[in-house]
C-alpha cells in the first residue's frame, strides 16, 4: 500500500525494478529518447533525478512491463479482478457468497474519501515550473502524457457521478499563453464529452482538474474501461488499497494524493489549435482545434514526482496498459455482447485499426449451406461498443470451426480466415462513419470507412509460401501463408491510385483461380520487403494506412445490387498516402548525445 510515488520508487528499487539516471537531462527530446531505449531492452522504471528547467524529478517507465504492473498491485489485484466478475456475472455471489465476502469488504473500503484540502500538503506553482517534456522532433510543445482528467455531470454533481480519463495535455506552444491557457484534446467516446455537452448546454463552463502522479493505480484507473456503474476512483481507490482521497478548492475537486493537480475552466465551445503530437500510431496527429482550458491554479507538492511515458510505433509502455487491462477485465465482454468468445485490439496495428474476434455461430445450424450469420451480428454488435466503435476492421471466425484458434496467435487467425473466405460474400462495408481522431488514412478528422470480414465453414484452399515458376510481378515478398507485398510508386491521387492497381489486378487475373486460391491477400507497399520483414510490420502499415472503402481493391471486382466483391485475390494499398500523418523520427543531433548518456546507464 503506496501513500505517495516516493514509496514507489524504494518499492522498486529493493526489487531491482528502477534506474536512476544522476546526470541532468534536457526535457527537450534527451528524455524521451532515453525512455524509448530502455524500453526497448526491457528495462526497469526510470528515475530522472535532475532536470534541466525544473526542480523536480521525473519517473517514467513504471508499467513497461506486466510484470512489473503486477509487482506494484500484487496485494489488491485478485479482490479487482473479483469485482469486475461480480459485475458481470452476479450470479457468482449467489451460488458461493462466501468466497466474495472479502471482495465485497475491499470495495467497500475504496470508496473516496473526503478531507480538508490541507490534508494534501501543496504549494501553490505555475505551469512553467514543471517539467515540460517535448517528445519527438514536430511536437507543438510539451504534452502531459499521463493525466488523469476530473470532470463532474453538472446534472448529478459529486464525485461518485465523476469522470476521470487519460486525455492528453498540451502546456507550452502555438497560441497557448503560457501559464494561462492549455489544450485538452479528448476523443470520441469520452465521458469528459459528455460532461461539456451538458455544460455547455446549460451556458456554464466546465471545471476541469487533471491530476499528475499519486498511486499508480490513479493513472491505469483513468485508461480501464469499466463496465457501467462502477466508478473510476472506486476502482482506483480498490487497486491502490487506500481510498482516493479528495478535497474542494474553490469550486474544483483536488486529489490530496496526487503529485500535481491543474484546475482550470473549459468554456462554451471554445477551442485552439493543438498539435501536433508523436502518437501511437506511429505517426503525428497533425494541429487541429480542441478544447481551450484556461488555468485557475496549479499546485504541487513539496516533494512531487513527475510521473510521464512516450507514445510512438507500438509496442510501447502503453500497451503494457492494455495488457494490465486484460488481466483484470478476463472476459468482460463476452457477458455483454452475446456469443461472443474472445475479441484482440492489435496492438501492433495501433489497436483501434484492427479488431481479431471469434465468435459463435448458432443461429440455423440444421442448414448444409455454411455461411456467416450470428458472426455478423456479433461483429455489427463490437461496432456499436464504446470505443470498439473506432475499429476499422473487424475480422471474425468461427469458434466451431476450430476450437483452438485464439486471436492472440495473430499469424494463425490470418491462416484460419484466409483458408475460409469468400471475397464475393464475406466484405461488409460501413462508408463515411468514424473512426479514431488519431487515424490519418480517412478523408477528414474522425472520419472514415469500416468492414467487417467474417468467415465461417471448412477450408477451402492450401495457402503457399512459394511464388509460382510463371510468377513475373517485381518487388514481391512472402509476408504469411497466402500473403504478398508488392512494391508500388507512391502516388499523388486517388485517380491515379486506381488506375495503377486496375493494371495490376489485370496482371494478377492472368495468373487465374490458382494462384488466387494459393494468395488471397495482396498488401501493396512503398517497401514490399519492410512489409514482409516481420508480423508486425505487416500490421502496422496496412492497417493503419488503409481507408477500406476507399483503398481496398480485388482482382476481378463486381457491384451488385451495392454489395462489392471481388472473384481473385483481395488487394489493400497500403502505401502512404498524401494526407497520411508523417511517421514518427528520432533527432539525429539528439541522438548522438543520448549514445553518450546511456554509455553510463546500467541497466
Amino acid at each position: 500500500m503506496f501513500k505517495n510515488l516516493w514509496q514507489v520508487v524504494d518499492f522498486l528499487e529493493k526489487n531491482n525494478e528502477l534506474v536512476r539516471i544522476k546526470e541532468e537531462v534536457d526535457p527537450h527530446l534527451e528524455m524521451a529518447s532515453i525512455h524509448l531505449k530502455i524500453f526497448e531492452q526491457n528495462g526497469p522504471a526510470i528515475l530522472f533525478e535532475k532536470v534541466k528547467g525544473t526542480k523536480y524529478p521525473c519517473l517514467s517507465n513504471l508499467f513497461g512491463t506486466i510484470e512489473r504492473s503486477k509487482l506494484l498491485f500484487k496485494s489488491t489485484l485478485p479482490h479487482v479482478q473479483q469485482m469486475v466478475q461480480i459485475k458481470n456475472n452476479p450470479d457468482k455471489v449467489l451460488k458461493a457468497p462466501w468466497k466474495f465476502i472479502g471482495t465485497a469488504f475491499q470495495a467497500i473500503k475504496a470508496l473516496p474519501r473526503k478531507q480538508s484540502f490541507s490534508k494534501g500538503n501543496f504549494e501553490e506553482v505555475s505551469i512553467s515550473d514543471l517539467p515540460l517534456i517535448k517528445h519527438w522532433p514536430m511536437d507543438g510543445g510539451a504534452y502531459v502524457t499521463l493525466p488523469q482528467v476530473y470532470t463532474e455531470d453538472i446534472d448529478k454533481p459529486g464525485v461518485m457521478n465523476s469522470n476521470l480519463g487519460m486525455y492528453r495535455i498540451q502546456l507550452t506552444g502555438n497560441d497557448y499563453e503560457l501559464n494561462k491557457e492549455i489544450g485538452l484534446h479528448y476523443q470520441l467516446h469520452r465521458g469528459i464529452g459528455i460532461h461539456q455537452t451538458k455544460a455547455n448546454a446549460a451556458g456554464k463552463p466546465l471545471k476541469v482538474s487533471i491530476f499528475v502522479g499519486g498511486h499508480p493505480a490513479h493513472s491505469f484507473g483513468a485508461v480501464m474501461p469499466l463496465p457501467e456503474g462502477i466508478s473510476e476512483l472506486t476502482f482506483s481507490g480498490a487497486l491502490a488499497g487506500r481510498r482516493f482521497r479528495y478535497a474542494y478548492k474553490d469550486g474544483y475537486c483536488i486529489s490530496l494524493d496526487a503529485d500535481f493537480v491543474i484546475t482550470g475552466e473549459v468554456q462554451n465551445n471554445e477551442v485552439k489549435t493543438e498539435g501536433p503530437f508523436g502518437d501511437h500510431f506511429g505517426y503525428y496527429s497533425l494541429q487541429h482545434e480542441f478544447p481551450l482550458m484556461k488555468i485557475h491554479k496549479v499546485y504541487a507538492k513539496k516533494n512531487a514526482i513527475w510521473p510521464f511515458t512516450v507514445v510512438g510505433r507500438p509496442p510501447q509502455e502503453d500497451t503494457q496498459f492494455g495488457a494490465l487491462v486484460h488481466l483484470v477485465a478476463g472476459d468482460a465482454l463476452k457477458y455483454e455482447i452475446p456469443g461472443l468468445e474472445e475479441v484482440n485490439a492489435v496492438d501492433a496495428a495501433g489497436v483501434h485499426p484492427l479488431l481479431l474476434a471469434i465468435g459463435n455461430e448458432r443461429y440455423t445450424p440444421y442448414q448444409k449451406l455454411k455461411q456467416p450469420q450470428e458472426l455478423l451480428t456479433i461483429a455489427h454488435h463490437i461496432l456499436g461498443k464504446g470505443q470498439l466503435s473506432l475499429a476499422k476492421f473487424v475480422i471474425i471466425a468461427a469458434k466451431v470451426d476450430n476450437p483452438n484458434l485464439s486471436t492472440e496467435h495473430i499469424a494463425e487467425f490470418f491462416k484460419h480466415i484466409l483458408e475460409r473466405v469468400d471475397w464475393t460474400r464475406d466484405l461488409h462495408f460501413q462508408t463515411k462513419t468514424t473512426i479514431d481522431t488519431l487515424d490519418y488514412s480517412g478523408d477528414g478528422l474522425n472520419s472514415g470507412s469500416k468492414v467487417v470480414i467474417a468467415a465461417v465453414g471448412e477450408s477451402k484452399r492450401v495457402l503457399e509460401e512459394t511464388l509460382p515458376e510463371n510468377y513475373s510481378i517485381e518487388n514481391t515478398h512472402v509476408v504469411l501463408p497466402g500473403v504478398l507485398s508488392i512494391t508500388q510508386p507512391t502516388f499523388t491521387s486517388y485517380t491515379e491510385e486506381a488506375k495503377s492497381l486496375e493494371t495490376l489486378s489485370k496482371e494478377l487475373a492472368i495468373l487465374g483461380e490458382d494462384f488466387a486460391n494459393k494468395f488471397p491477400l495482396i498488401i501493396i507497399s512503398d517497401d514490399g520487403q519492410f512489409t514482409a520483414a516481420t508480423l508486425n510490420n505487416f500490421l502496422w502499415e496496412t492497417f493503419t494506412r488503409c481507408n477500406p472503402s476507399y483503398d481496398i481493391y480485388g482482382v476481378n471486382s463486381f457491384t451488385e445490387n451495392k454489395h462489392w466483391g471481388c472473384k481473385g485475390s483481395l488487394i489493400i494499398d497500403a502505401r502512404m498516402k498524401p494526407h497520411n500523418a508523417p511517421k514518427l523520427v528520432l533527432d539525429e543531433n539528439v541522438e548522438i548525445k543520448v549514445k553518450e548518456i546511456m554509455k553510463n546507464i546500467v541497466l
